[in-house]
């Protein structure tokens, strides 16, 4: 793997991404939008202030993921990955270079949303600012390295979405935001802790109490970047120069 190619592949995402109004809205917006339509849904009741930060980790992971994933496989399925193989350039650049490229845009993305989460919707944030803004990054680059990797094993664009029910419904079910996890079945309490956005979410929420200490919430933070990093060797293993 190359620094250089994977830049000039970030860039060129970038560039693509700057002439593509609507999905600058979609990534920067959206996010910061249906939170502040759940903060309205509750807006006479104190539940906003105990699932906001379960918001800030669901809406940019599934937007992420969604986004990402799509515009990786139609790099694919358009035939351009193909020809950028027959340079020297290796998948990993090519999964690199679109994790940097989205990467940045979740940076921007959270941090819309954060703000909005805190400044305009009243969320009360007890611990540190910044820890929940790495935690909320991290979960967000998670949506993207899981789109690689869905991207990478998917046909078409609507087999992208079928990919929703297996990688991003069953963490969304089991996370504790319709019931916490330890009045789960047995068998769903185990598999809940081992979901990444699990991880995001008790993360986010200890910060927001700051009920845990900052190691406690490092020590989660550490396994959603392994699962991000595994996310993308599995990726750039199975990525497939085009799709037939």
């Amino acid at each position: 793997m190359s620094l250089i190619r994977t830049i000039a592949t970030a860039g060129r995402v970038l560039a693509q991404i700057r002439h593509d109004p609507r999905t600058i809205a979609l990534l920067l917006l959206v996010p910061a939008l249906l939170i502040g339509l759940v903060a309205w849904i509750f807006s006479d009741t104190e539940v906003f202030g105990d699932i906001g930060p379960a918001m800030i980790a669901l809406f940019p992971f599934i937007v992420m993921f969604l986004v990402t994933s799509i515009a990786t496989l139609r790099e694919r399925r358009s035939g351009t990955l193909e020809r950028l193989l027959s340079m020297p350039m290796g998948k990993g650049d090519f999964l690199l270079g679109y994790a940097l490229a989205f990467g940045l845009l979740a940076i921007a993305q959270t941090a819309v949303a954060v703000s909005f989460a805190i400044w305009v919707c009243g969320l009360e944030i007890t611990g540190s600012i910044w820890l929940l803004f790495a935690v909320a990054v991290a979960d967000a680059l998670l949506g993207t390295a899981l789109g690689l990797l869905a991207s990478a094993f998917a046909r078409t664009e609507f087999q992208v979405v079928q990919f929703m029910p297996l990688l991003v419904l069953p963490q969304i079910l089991l996370c504790g935001i319709f019931l916490p996890r330890d009045q789960l079945p047995e068998v769903l309490e185990t598999i809940s802790e081992w979901l990444p956005l699990s991880f995001a979410i008790d993360a986010l929420q200890a910060v927001a109490d700051d009920s845990e200490s900052t190691e406690w919430i490092v020590s989660k933070l550490l396994v959603i970047i392994a699962w991000i990093v595994g996310s993308i060797v599995l990726g750039a293993i199975t990525l497939r120069r085009r799709t037939p």
